[in-house]
């Protein structure tokens, strides 16, 4: 046999581990990067690497969701915070507002977009597109609570949340739902016992803590570092909402024990006198939020709610609350144009204020006036007859969203304590003998109006 050369053979294996070692990198390449989201082409003006990638993973995403027809919109904090500050560029701009990728490839770990349920249904092959595309998917489901009530826990589950992932992106998919036919809800992002913890990070996400209710949003078709995507049309005022969004159900499995306890008034004068409130806290509310007014469920009103999901038959008024530092001098000519005149007015912007409108009937609407110290929140109250004066201590809370008699409201977010330093710890046993200077648990003596003044703190009419 003849010798064979050993620089032939070191040549040829080199030449072979060359060929290979190529064949890898152009499978990498053409292949795996495809599959995979790991390797991008360059985005207009952007860096390469972790930022590219996160614009190709939103682009991908509007794709898919363009090839089934799903309207979504940006809802994304972040990303709305940086377009906010550019946004009339934005709007004259059908390119943009720069050839740099500014806004899809700034820092974060996912990006957050906004479905209305009613506009789709066919989530199936919505999956199996995404999988094609190589995203990985999770759903994350929970129970309707616009199906429950006083008669029944339906425990129907509804999609909530969607995540996408591709590479080391994710896009948040936020379920929005009507109720009562005047705002969106989205539900809180729970996770089942046998989902992976490590999808995502899920403790970063806007929208998964807290549910949270929303004004419907009108939209603006924009393009922003070459996407196009639909995004809230006052990007500020919807930042605005997020930062106070979070929405409490009504207790309705603690409203039916409480009944159990102590059944429903349903004689005709408490039916009636319901039907009257709910009008009139609807007109209060419409009022006050064309006045651009903050207020909520107090006193008696916010009981009901939290008690027993409705209004206290025995009551005999609507009972609502507002910062002094909202207070507008338009709120007694509003109340009065919409047909609610004046019956009293106590105490002054300064100290203790109170208003009084007369409803239909005998119900009356009370607004109390709120002031903010160091370590507590107070309102007050003032004998006529007499010229004395009453504070009531707060611990200081912040204010959620419920829905209340078919109307999203406003109601302290730590309610247990609001409720039990006006009622104290029997709060659940109702109490149809109450008098305002000295049942309350949080009443305080806070001395006598000067008279000299009565002419202005006390009106009546």
């Amino acid at each position: 046999m003849q010798k064979i050369n050993k620089n032939v053979v070191l040549a040829l294996l080199s030449l072979t581990s060359l060929v290979f070692l190529l064949f890898q990198l152009y499978y990498y390449k053409f292949y795996l990067s495809q599959k995979n989201g790991a390797v991008f082409s360059k985005v207009r003006g952007s860096q390469s690497g972790q930022d590219s990638t996160r614009w190709h993973v939103v682009r991908k995403f509007l794709g898919l969701i363009a090839s089934h027809n799903i309207p979504v919109y940006l809802i994304d904090p972040l990303i709305l915070g940086l377009v906010d500050k550019d946004i009339e560029q934005i709007r004259s701009s059908p390119d943009g507002p720069s050839p740099e990728c500014k806004y899809f490839c700034a820092p974060r770990d996912f990006t957050t977009f906004a479905l209305l349920d009613k506009t789709w249904k066919h989530e199936v092959g919505l999956f199996r597109t995404a999988e094609k595309m190589g995203f990985q998917w999770l759903k994350i489901i929970n129970k309707d609570p616009r199906l429950d009530g006083m008669d029944d826990l339906s425990g129907i589950e509804i999609p909530l949340h969607y995540i996408f992932k591709l590479a080391s992106h994710a896009i948040h998919l936020v379920v929005f739902y009507e109720r009562s036919g005047n705002y969106l809800w989205h539900g809180p992002l729970r996770l089942k016992q046998h989902m992976d913890r490590k999808f995502v990070p899920f403790r970063k996400l806007h929208f998964g803590r807290y549910p949270g209710a929303y004004e419907k949003p009108q939209l603006l078709l924009v393009s922003i570092d070459d996407l196009k995507v639909q995004i809230p049309k006052n990007p500020s005022n919807f930042l605005e909402e997020v930062s106070h969004a979070r929405f409490l159900e009504c207790r309705y499995r603690e409203a039916r024990a409480f009944l159990q306890l102590y059944p429903d008034d349903a004689s005709l004068d408490a039916v009636e006198f319901r039907k009257k409130a709910k009008s009139l806290l609807h007109l209060a509310a419409l009022t006050l939020n064309n006045l651009g007014v903050k207020f909520w469920l107090s006193s008696g009103t916010c009981l009901g709610w939290y008690r027993q999901c409705n209004v206290i038959p025995h009551s005999k008024d609507v009972d609502l609350g507002v910062f002094i530092r909202d207070y507008k001098a338009d709120i007694i000519p509003a109340f009065q144009k919409a047909g609610l005149p004046l019956k009293h007015k106590f105490g002054k912007v300064e100290d203790s204020l109170e208003l009084s409108f007369q409803g239909e009937g005998d119900i009356k609407l009370d607004i109390f006036f709120f002031y903010e110290e160091d370590d507590h929140i107070w309102n007050g109250g003032t004998q006529a007859k007499s010229g004395k004066k009453f504070k009531y201590l707060f611990p200081k809370f912040t204010l959620c969203w419920t829905e209340f008699v078919e109307l999203k409201v406003h109601v302290p977010c730590e309610t247990l304590q609001y409720v039990e330093a006006n009622y104290g710890p029997d709060w659940k046993v109702p109490v149809k003998t109450w008098d305002w200077k000295s049942s309350p648990s949080n009443v305080q003596y806070n001395g006598v109006w000067p008279v000299d003044e009565w002419d202005d703190v006390i009106q009546i009419y």
